[in-house]
């Protein structure tokens, strides 16, 4: 019997050992979608998602993780949020077996999609003096706080940050109804300051930083095939932020491009 027993371990173990190589293979990857509205969805015109926070399936993030093979999404971007969003509410999702974190923030702490709107009413000058203040002497250690705290919670994550694509290309068109070309050009130098900024801190902690302008160019507001929507007024949370076709084919084939 004792004979036996040992001819019978060896393939035990080399069976328990092919069971577990099986379950890690089978293991959907946990996807975390962190972020402010252009990555709930805002712009895709639907929040069948989430409607407080504007989520949708339009939004990059559910094209990457349907995409995505064997990939779980949670899904908490939202909205409205600041860096501090991201510190009290949304980091609490990410965990030390996610695979993947995807975000983009930083906007809002600098009150970028209302700039633009209030471009197109009574003028804007003062606050994209503001705006860029905010950028140089605020926002690099809201980010640094923000990545600390995702790095700490997931350290093994791959973290792609997303920039800002720019809304403009020097024409006018009704989409850009109120914003003169001076303010175009000063608001495209705006998201590319705040790029800028998210990319130096973003690499600084170890994260990928993706730059979505190479999709926007010829996909301006004023284009025949807009990844960003100009204003709208029927629903003016969708002003100024990814249409349906911006997320679909320019931020989620550059997610796809860093994570698979």
């Amino acid at each position: 019997m004792h004979h036996v027993t040992r001819r019978l371990l060896p393939a035990i173990g080399a069976a328990l050992l092919i069971l577990a190589f099986a379950g890690n293979a089978y293991a959907a990857d946990k996807y975390v979608a962190l972020g402010d509205s252009y990555s709930a969805g805002n712009g895709a015109n639907s929040t069948n998602l989430n409607a407080s926070c504007n989520r949708n399936t339009y939004a990059y993030p559910y094209l990457v993780s349907q995409q995505r093979p064997n990939t779980a999404l949670t899904f908490v971007a939202c909205a409205g949020a600041t860096t501090s969003d991201i510190l009290n509410s949304q980091v609490a999702s990410v965990t030390s077996d996610t695979k993947i974190v995807t975000l983009t923030i930083g906007g809002n702490d600098v009150g970028f999609t209302s700039l633009i709107v209030a471009c197109t009413t009574l003028g804007c000058q003062n606050q994209i003096n503001t705006s860029n203040s905010q950028i140089a002497n605020q926002l690099p250690a809201k980010l640094d706080a923000t990545y600390a705290s995702i790095k700490s919670h997931a350290p093994t994550a791959q973290v792609v940050v997303l920039g800002y694509g720019r809304p403009f290309a020097h024409r006018t068109c009704l989409s850009a109804f109120g914003v003169s070309l001076g303010e175009e050009d000063q608001l495209n130098a705006l998201t590319d300051n705040l790029n800028n900024t998210i990319k130096a801190r973003a690499q600084a902690a170890g994260f990928s930083y993706a730059d979505p302008n190479a999709a926007w160019t010829g996909h301006d507001v004023c284009a025949s095939n807009p990844f960003t929507n100009g204003l709208t007024l029927t629903h003016t949370a969708d002003s100024y932020h990814p249409t349906r076709n911006g997320y679909a084919n320019g931020d989620t084939p550059l997610v796809r491009s860093f994570v698979g």
